[in-house]
């Protein structure tokens, strides 16, 4: 296995590696799956309290809580999408099923009486923040091929540069273009060696590329296959004062893993053409761990009326990028099967700030009969940066950000009704797209319902959630940038179980 650090390797695109504007918002989800009860009312929950993943919204909700208890929840994710490849509509559907919440919490009475400070709440969770195991198939007929993309970044690109050197061999000249002269290059040179390209002549000095590919039109096959997890390990204290105000603070630390493999097929190329067929693949896998913390406080105003507020503090991601690729075509180097995703560039370290995000709650208590809520969340993307900031690369992506993304509002109703043990429960979900030009990415809306019965020792809740969004991608960043337009769904199934002591 080949493997080496590249600095110069850092230049960005977003299809064939992490490090770009999607990444924060990929990363920058706030928002845990959560347990049943939770996702069942839409998440509502900053200023109710009394469940586990109330937690990451409110820290003072574990203050709510009456006695311990432990809470633990499995998820069935249903994910799917139509992606519309010029005239062409494909369907795609990935399942997965895992326990998405852990969590317990331990409640500490004051037996002073003469204390304003009743009790002391210790917690901690478990949850899931997202699930990338999915699948997005597209498939069309484009006047638009991959021969666009190789000439995008050889173009201008002096042969010489590109070509092995003496002894030389394919693997080992892949990955010494890449780490000594950049990104730009080292496509190039894979658009030669695979024989997607060739120079107009062979002196060291010349720019200019031809096509080896003879088309009107060919046919496109694009696949993308994810896979991995972002989760979150919560600390959390809270305590009450007197009997209308809760206040707690969280720390939190999530680890990640992302892999995500991409395979292009193109085909339909003219009989007269010597290329028939172009494959090309990228293989990215992204791994690290992240910091935040939140802060909140929780007033019962009276015994119906319930006023939250939080604090949720940037989270600094550290990632590291593992990156390979392969190529093939009827035309490549014989060796050319030689780079393969055993050759594998390894990027410095990198970290992301996602920004910093603020909650305002209320919610109505109807006794025991039931129970009103709603959130307000407020988070400016356009604040998120990659670091280190003196890297050009980063650079230049923290002024797309800046320029792109704008602030998010988003609002969350739920309601619980009560008929003796069991529990009726509903909510909804709206979320604003981040992007000022929101065909990249469209609004997230969500409506879930659910059911709960309370043993008294214990309790069983269940609920189902369907959440929709639009978006559209380019089928590369450069050069071959035909645009998929997505409609994608998501529908989750969640049970869990909360024992009390």
């Amino acid at each position: 296995m080949l493997r080496k650090i590249s600095f110069l390797f850092a230049i960005i695109t977003t299809t064939v590696h992490a490090q770009n504007i999607t990444d924060v918002l990929q990363y920058g989800s706030s928002n845990p799956i959560g347990t049943a009860r939770f996702q069942s009312m839409g998440g509502a929950f900053g200023a109710l309290g009394g469940d586990l993943s109330s937690l990451n919204t409110n820290p003072a909700g574990s203050a709510i809580f009456n006695n311990s208890l432990l809470t633990f929840s499995g998820n069935f994710f249903s994910k799917g999408s139509d992606a519309m490849l010029l005239e062409t509509s494909r369907e795609s559907t990935s399942n997965d099923f895992n326990i998405n919440q852990l969590g317990g919490v331990m409640v500490f009475k004051n037996s002073n009486e003469n204390s304003k400070w009743r009790k002391i709440a210790l917690a901690f969770n478990y949850d899931l923040i997202d699930n990338f195991n999915d699948k997005l198939y597209a498939q069309g007929n484009n006047t638009e091929g991959l021969d666009a993309y190789f000439q995008n970044f050889a173009a201008g690109t002096p042969f010489g540069d590109i070509r092995l050197r003496d002894d030389e061999s394919l693997r080992r000249g892949y990955l010494n273009i890449g780490a000594l002269q950049g990104f730009n290059d080292q496509q190039a040179f894979l658009g030669y060696y695979g024989g997607i390209l060739d120079p107009q002549s062979e002196a060291n000095e010349t720019t200019v590329y031809n096509t080896n590919a003879i088309y009107d039109t060919v046919d496109q096959t694009s696949l993308r296959s994810t896979a991995g997890y972002n989760s979150k390990f919560t600390l959390n204290a809270a305590s009450q004062y007197n009997d209308f105000l809760h206040l707690g603070v969280s720390l939190n630390f999530h680890d990640v893993f992302y892999e995500r493999y991409d395979q292009f097929l193109e085909t339909g190329y003219a009989v007269a053409s010597d290329i028939q067929e172009s494959r090309f693949n990228n293989l990215l896998t992204t791994q690290g761990n992240a910091f935040s913390f939140n802060v909140g406080a929780i007033a019962k105003l009276n015994d119906v009326v319930r006023l939250g507020a939080s604090y949720q503090s940037p989270t600094w991601y550290r990632l590291t990028d593992d990156f390979s690729q392969s190529i093939n075509s009827d035309l490549a180097d014989n060796a050319i099967n030689t780079i393969n995703f055993d050759v594998i560039n390894i990027f410095d370290r990198y970290t992301i700030k996602t920004p910093e995000k603020l909650t305002g709650s209320l919610a109505f208590i109807f006794g025991k009969n039931g129970l009103l809520s709603l959130d307000y969340g407020y988070q400016d993307f356009s604040k998120a940066a990659l670091r280190p900031a003196t890297d050009s690369a980063f650079e230049s992506i923290n002024n797309q950000i800046t320029n792109e993304l704008k602030t998010v509002s988003s609002l969350a109703i739920g309601g619980e009704y009560r008929i003796k043990r069991y529990s009726l429960r509903g909510g909804y979900k709206f979320e604003e797209s981040p992007y000022k030009n929101d065909i990249i990415l469209g609004n997230l809306n969500s409506i879930s319902g659910g059911l709960g019965y309370n043993f008294s020792a214990s309790r069983l809740d269940f609920s189902v959630s369907s959440i929709k969004q639009e978006a559209s991608q380019s089928l590369f960043s450069t050069g071959l940038t035909t645009p998929i337009s997505l409609e994608l769904h998501q529908v989750n199934i969640a049970l869990s179980y909360t024992l009390n002591f």
